[in-house]
C-alpha cells in the first residue's frame, strides 16, 4: 500500500514477519546451507553407524575392561564423535548467516529494504534457531537410534536408561545454542574467514589450552569456557568433581551467546554497513 508523505510517495516496510519470510528465503536458497546440512547428517547418522559397525564387527578382540567401557558409555560412539565433527560445520554456518552478506555487499540491499537493524539482526537470530533446534534434535534422535540399532548385539541402551534422554535431547539444544554463538561471532567480525577462525580457535585450540592453566582458577576458567560448559548438556553422568552440573553448563554457554549476541546488536546497529 501507498501514501504520499510530504508530495512524495512512501511505500509501507515489511513487517517483523516479513523479515523472517525474507531471512528464511535467503537461509534456504543459499547452497552452502543445503551442503552444510547434508554434511551433518551424513556425519551423525551415516559415518556414526559405519564407525559403530566397524567396532561391533571388532567386539570380541576387545579385552573384556575395554567391553565394559563401551558398555558403560554408549554416547560416547552415537552421539559425542557426531556432535564433536558437527559442531565445526554449524560453527561455519553459523558465522556466514551475518558475514556472507558483508562479503557480498547484499546487506546494503537488507537495510534499505528493512533500516531497524536490531529487527534485521532479530530475524536472523530466530530463523536460524529455528532452523538449528529443528536439525540437530532430528539428527540426534535420528544418530541414537540408528547407533542403538547397530549395537544391538553387544550394547543395549534405552531413551529411558538414566540420562540418555536428556543427553539425546541436549546434543540438538547444544547446536542450536552453537549457532547463535557463531551468527554473534560472524556480525561482530563481519568477515568470514576472520569469524571462522575465531570461533574454530576457540572450540578446537583455546577451550582445550586452558586446561593447562594451574590450580583451582584455572580448573574454573576451563569449566565456564562456552564450549567446555555447553558439552555438558549431552553427557549422562559426571564424575563428582565437575564444577558445573549439565543444565548449568549449557546456562552457562547460553549467557556467553547472550553477551556477544547483545554486543553483535549494538555493533550492528551503530557501525557503516
Amino acid at each position: 500500500m501507498t501514501t504520499l508523505t510530504a508530495g512524495r510517495p512512501a511505500t509501507r516496510r515489511a513487517g517483523f514477519d516479513g523479515l523472517l519470510r525474507s531471512e528464511w528465503t535467503k537461509l534456504r536458497t543459499v547452497r552452502s546451507t543445503t551442503w552444510s546440512l547434508a554434511a551433518m547428517a551424513a556425519i551423525s547418522v551415516g559415518l556414526m553407524s559405519f564407525i559403530a559397525w566397524v567396532i561391533m564387527r571388532q567386539w570380541g578382540t576387545f579385552s573384556p575392561e575395554d567391553q565394559a567401557v563401551m558398555a558403560a558409555e554408549p554416547l560416547q560412539i552415537i552421539i559425542d564423535q557426531p556432535v564433536f565433527i558437527s559442531q565445526l560445520i554449524v560453527a561455519v554456518l553459523g558465522v556466514m548467516v551475518v558475514s556472507a552478506e558483508y562479503t557480498t555487499g547484499m546487506i546494503r540491499s537488507t537495510l534499505q529494504a528493512q533500516p531497524r537493524r536490531l529487527q534485521v539482526l532479530g530475524a536472523k537470530v530466530v530463523v536460524f534457531a529455528a532452523l538449528m533446534f529443528a536439525v540437530g534434535e532430528l539428527l540426534s534422535f535420528a544418530a541414537f537410534f540408528a547407533g542403538r540399532w547397530v549395537m544391538s548385539d553387544h550394547i543395549q541402551v534405552e531413551l529411558g536408561d538414566p540420562g540418555i534422554a536428556r543427553s539425546v535431547f541436549g546434543a540438538g539444544l547444544f547446536l542450536t545454542v552453537l549457532g547463535l554463538f557463531s551468527l554473534a561471532f560472524g556480525a561482530i567480525v563481519r568477515h568470514t574467514a576472520g569469524a571462522i577462525t575465531g570461533v574454530l580457535g576457540l572450540i578446537l585450540i583455546v577451550s582445550n589450552l586452558t586446561i593447562l592453566l594451574p590450580g583451582s582458577w584455572g580448573d574454573h576458567v576451563h569449566a565456564w569456557m562456552p564450549t567446555n560448559a555447553g558439552q555438558l548438556i549431552f553427557k549422562p553422568s559426571l564424575p563428582p568433581d565437575t564444577l558445573l552440573t549439565q543444565w548449568q553448563g549449557l546456562a552457562v554457554f547460553s549467557g556467553w551467546t547472550v553477551l556477544l549476541l547483545v554486543v553483535a546488536g549494538y555493533l550492528f546497529r551503530t557501525r557503516d554497513a
